[in-house]
This record gives C-alpha cells, structure tokens and sequence, in this order.
C-alpha cells in the first residue's frame, strides 16, 4: 500500500454505501477527504473528472432514486441542461463517489479501491 492516496469520498451522511465506504478507508488507515453532497455538492469539474472515468453523465446517475419527478426531468431535458440540472441537484449522484486523483468509481466498490496506489 503505498501513501500516494489522495482519496475524497463524495456522499451523503444517511447513505449506507458512503458509510461501508468510509469503513473501508478508515479500517486500512488510509486517509481521506469526506464531502457532504448535501452541504457542498460537486464542482463542475469534479463532477465531469469522475464522469469521464466512469463511462460518462448517465452512469453518474441513480435512476432508482427517490426523486422520480426529478429523474424523469434529468432523462428528458436537453443534454446542454443536463450537467447543471445534476449539479443543482446532487442528490441525484449515485453514492458515495470516491476519487484518488484521476481515478475514481461510484457506489460501493472495495475490489477496486484495493488496487489503487
């Protein structure tokens, strides 16, 4: 395990998958960075680094969330509105996002997380 982590955990304090994810980091003693998506969201660019790792804007999305008036809006808005109506609305972001630098993944995702450096 080498000390070159640079690990930020993207989610929300109620989400059970971003609370495993937290105990992943904190059992390896691994540091990181915790960012409430309810207080403080994802930064445009953050939020296009990550969705460009994994396999773009759609993927990002959890389409089995609560919001359904706001999912449908997402599915059906134009793409140009897309990335702003998510931003404005995070808690449409599949959790947690963990990222380590350019590298980083959504959801619960402990065989990946292994094999960083």
């Amino acid at each position: 395990m080498g000390s070159v982590k640079n690990i930020q955990i993207f989610g929300t304090k109620k989400c059970s998958d971003t609370r495993k994810a937290e105990r992943f980091f904190k059992e390896r003693g691994i540091k990181y960075q915790f960012v409430d998506m309810k207080e403080k969201g994802m930064s445009k660019g953050e939020f296009t680094s990550v969705a460009q790792a994994n396999g773009g804007l759609e993927n990002m999305i959890n389409w089995e969330g609560k919001d359904k008036d706001m999912l449908a809006l997402i599915k059906y808005i134009a793409d140009e509105d897309k990335l702003a109506k998510i931003l404005e609305n995070p808690q449409v972001i599949k959790t947690p996002v963990v990222r380590n630098g350019k590298q980083s993944t959504l959801g619960y995702q402990p065989d990946i997380w292994k094999g960083w450096k």
